[in-house]
């Protein structure tokens, strides 16, 4: 039975489930019955983060341009150009024995490709969710279901696994961002071309 977490609750998940090592990651949404004349393109992104809150590197974000950190503890498993059909529109994997430990954070994120061209938000968008699974037997440990909070954001944190005290906690953090990815980097440390 996986947790239903609301916005800023945390929950232990390793602690309940010692011997977790494999975690899925599945992001998904549905876009409401509206036309701005494209297509509504998601994309989900983990930040890998130091103490200070920052990506020590460009490499530590892992997204459709990089699909795979090289300690491969977090691996993207592609871009999904529509979120067309039922459960998850993006998954991302996360090997918890393989995080580096300079890393204390990973935090998820759902941008609106191109939301400015497109004028498009996350007003327009439902139904987003987040939902942790152990990938050694399909279980779904936590869900989150972000409700219909937002209106003209471009961007969302969505939730961010964190150590404490040796093991590994969830966040759901369902704040929003306007600037896109572009600004979700800037605040991680990233800089953008």
């Amino acid at each position: 039975m996986p947790i239903n977490l609301s916005k800023g609750q945390k929950v232990d998940l390793t602690k309940g489930n010692p011997g977790l090592k494999n975690v899925m990651v599945g992001l998904g949404w549905d876009v409401n019955a509206f036309d701005s004349g494209s297509d509504f393109d998601l994309d989900a992104a983990a930040f890998m983060l130091g103490a200070d809150g920052k990506c020590p590197t460009d490499k530590e974000f892992v997204f459709y341009g990089n699909l795979s950190h090289s300690s491969q503890a977090v691996v993207h498993q592609g871009d999904n150009l529509t979120g067309d059909g039922d459960g998850d529109d993006e998954q991302i994997l996360i090997d918890l024995s393989k995080v580096p430990a300079n890393i204390e954070k990973i935090v998820f994120t759902v941008t609106i490709y191109d939301a400015e061209a497109r004028r498009q938000n996350f007003g327009q968008v439902s139904n987003a969710f987040i939902r942790l699974v152990d990938n050694s037997n399909g279980s779904e440990l936590i869900r989150y279901d972000l409700g219909e909070d937002f209106s003209i954001e471009t961007a969302i944190v969505v939730g961010e696994l964190y150590r404490n005290n040796g093991e590994w906690k969830f966040n759901a953090i369902g704040s929003g961002f306007q600037g896109g990815l572009a600004a979700l980097c800037g605040h991680f440390g990233i800089e953008v071309a």
